[in-house]
């Protein structure tokens, strides 16, 4: 028996991803709530039903479409009711096509492995510059489409030059990693984090107002300034700014509300950083 079955996706923003399935039912949609999130404006925020059940060693895959918008095909046939699924079917879901595969733990490494060398930053392990640009603009339009809050909080290492002319690059690395792995204990499973410049990062937060955005974003501040972090064996203490924007009607785009939220950013440095501060 295969050791693990998932869906792959073949098409869509988010190509070569593999979201393995676990017994039970899972709910595929847009919204941030469901099993399986798909940012998708023609997918419905509750879009079908896949249930995954074993007996005896026999796995049992069925779909079922949840009054979808857009609707739900099968290996090209719109799926009317409940179908039961076979390794290797594709099931489409707005732009997204997903595949059914039984894969053993080399293929779902391999699979991994490729999406992590297009998307990821290497030293981090958070989303690269052009993946988290992709994702703002994606999570921007379906907020404002479906006129949903969405907020962005841009964060900045304090005074990264001197620990690079103090431990040198390698010890700048770390302190980027360490950033890094902190930023992800701190987030949702929904939200994303990447970093878009040498020492500057970006978290996106979909279904976030100012207020709760303001609050993740200073438990992020006092994580970092509260607990020294260990470069080359000795504890040093670091400290970081933050920016932060939630989607307004007048932005046209995700960039413009980048640009806010590196204003905010800016103010904070000014204002004598380590501290958040908020845009408008």
């Amino acid at each position: 028996m295969p050791s693990q079955w998932a869906l792959v996706v073949y098409a869509g923003a988010q190509l070569g991803r593999v979201f393995p399935l676990v017994p039970g039912e899972q709910i595929l949609g847009r919204s941030p709530q469901v099993n399986l999130t798909l940012m998708d404006e023609e997918v419905s925020r509750q879009h079908a039903r896949l249930s995954l059940e074993i007996q005896e060693g026999q796995v049992r895959v069925t779909l079922e479409d949840l009054r979808s918008t857009n609707g739900t095909y099968v290996n090209g046939v719109p799926l009317v009711g409940a179908i039961r699924l076979e390794a290797g079917d594709r099931i489409a879901l707005g732009g997204h096509v997903l595949k059914l595969v039984a894969m053993d733990s080399l293929e779902r490494q391999f699979y991994e492995t490729l999406i992590d060398q297009s998307t990821r930053d290497p030293l981090t392990g958070l989303s690269n510059r052009g993946a988290t640009l992709g994702d703002l603009q994606t999570y921007f339009e379906l907020s404002a489409r479906h006129s949903r809050p969405m907020a962005v909080i841009m964060c900045d290492l304090d005074f990264f030059k001197k620990i690079n002319d103090m431990f040198g690059h390698a010890g700048g690395d770390q302190v980027l990693r360490t950033f890094g792995e902190r930023i992800a204990q701190k987030l949702r499973a929904t939200d994303i984090a990447g970093r878009i410049g040498g020492e500057e990062f970006l978290l996106i937060l979909p279904e976030t107002d100012l207020e709760g955005a303001l609050q993740l974003g200073e438990r992020l501040r006092a994580t970092i300034a509260d607990e020294p972090m260990m470069v080359d064996g000795l504890a040093h203490a670091v400290t970081c700014s933050l920016g932060v924007a939630e989607r307004s009607s007048e932005d046209r785009d995700g960039g413009a509300l980048l640009a806010r939220a590196d204003a905010a950013l800016y103010g904070a440095k000014h204002k004598g950083r380590n501290r958040v501060v908020s845009a408008g």
